[in-house]
């Protein structure tokens, strides 16, 4: 039986425009290749180039988001997820934002040594560090590469509070280090859960683990002792937003103390990626999907401003709002504030910490 091609989540691979980079241009050998056999393209393999960043901590002032401080062990993402405004950070490698960020992918293997120096730095503050903020650090690479794993094991070892967003049950592996970190108060984990229906989840983020077992991740951290609370994000107008009562059953059911959500925004080139996304999967709903995301964003596709961008603004806006708080206060979820401790952290030892401290 011929195997056929892995299902990516982008179906065009176009450059980005925006910093003037030179168009790429195929060979005459990329070309005699492309043909396969009996005509088919090759398989669109993944391939990982390891980057040496200076430092691995990254900060931001946003008031949008509950952290200050954040790791991203990976550039680009496997799970293919269509919506994924991390998509045009690609363009920065002169590379595509489609196909390219699902397939050409960036590991950090140094990451764990140079968060330990940041955090052996004289004069550190403690803060929580959110994993997951702009790529899945549980992507399928990390079972071979387990970046995120040793940034856990340290941070672990020096006390010090983590949040991890992921749409992968692999955060289960760790739990030997969560789970003694949340009784501590130093852990809490994020599962975002965007769709129940198997058809859409296999298109709208193609690579990521079916949502049943992402459930599953989430009543194993919670019978752990893990507080998790349960994403959906982004909803999907005409989509996904129908399920937004059930899924919030479902995370109850499954042990997640808490919910969030945020309607879909089309920064830069996602939203042409976007769009052919809904030619190909669901051209019969395309226009009313665009015209609903317009009446979110005051009739653009992406509302890039401070306080609206992951709420949205109008009428649909604040029927999503609504709908999610009757159905939150129906199954318990969002009833209190669970923060991370930052008074157990202690620098990292070893010569780093002898240096620094």
């Amino acid at each position: 039986m011929a195997k056929t091609r892995p299902v990516r989540g982008a179906t065009v691979n176009r450059e980005s425009t925006r910093f003037s980079l030179p168009e790429r241009q195929a060979d005459g050998d990329w070309l005699d290749d492309r043909e396969g056999i009996d005509g088919a393209p090759p398989p669109l393999r993944t391939t990982v180039t390891v980057e040496r960043p200076k430092t691995i901590i990254t900060r931001n002032q946003s008031p949008d988001v509950p952290f200050d401080r954040s790791i991203n062990p990976y550039r680009g993402c496997e799970h293919g997820c269509i919506y994924c405004f991390a998509r045009p950070t690609h363009a920065y490698h002169d590379l595509s934002p489609g196909l390219d960020f699902e397939s050409k992918l960036f590991a950090k293997p140094e990451a764990a040594t140079l968060l330990r120096a940041e955090l052996a730095k004289r004069g550190y503050v403690c803060r929580p560090i959110a994993f997951g903020t702009n790529t899945d650090p549980y992507q399928p690479i990390e079972s071979d590469w387990r970046i995120t794993r040793s940034c856990i094991e340290l941070l672990a070892e020096c006390n010090h509070p983590i949040t991890i967003t992921t749409k992968s049950d692999r955060v289960t592996r760790d739990l030997d280090l969560l789970a003694p970190m949340a009784a501590k108060g130093l852990a809490a984990v994020m599962v975002s859960v965007t769709s129940l229906n198997p058809k859409v989840a296999r298109t709208v983020e193609p690579r990521a683990p079916h949502p049943e077992r992402r459930l599953a991740a989430v009543a194993k951290l919670a019978a752990a002792g893990v507080p998790t609370v349960v994403s959906i994000a982004p909803v999907i107008p005409a989509i996904t937003d129908h399920e937004m009562e059930h899924l919030i059953e479902r995370a109850a059911e499954a042990g997640a103390y808490g919910a969030g959500f945020i309607p879909v925004r089309l920064p830069f080139e996602v939203a042409p990626l976007f769009e052919a996304w809904l030619d190909a999967h669901f051209p019969d709903r395309k226009a009313k999907v665009m015209a609903t995301i317009g009446s979110l964003r005051d009739g653009r596709r992406n509302d890039p401003e401070f306080f609206t961008r992951m709420r949205g603004s109008g009428p649909w806006a604040e029927l999503l709002r609504t709908r999610f708080q009757i159905a939150c206060r129906k199954h318990g979820l969002n009833r209190e504030r669970r923060p991370l401790r930052t008074d157990l952290f202690r620098p990292p030892q070893g010569p780093q910490g002898e240096l620094f401290g």
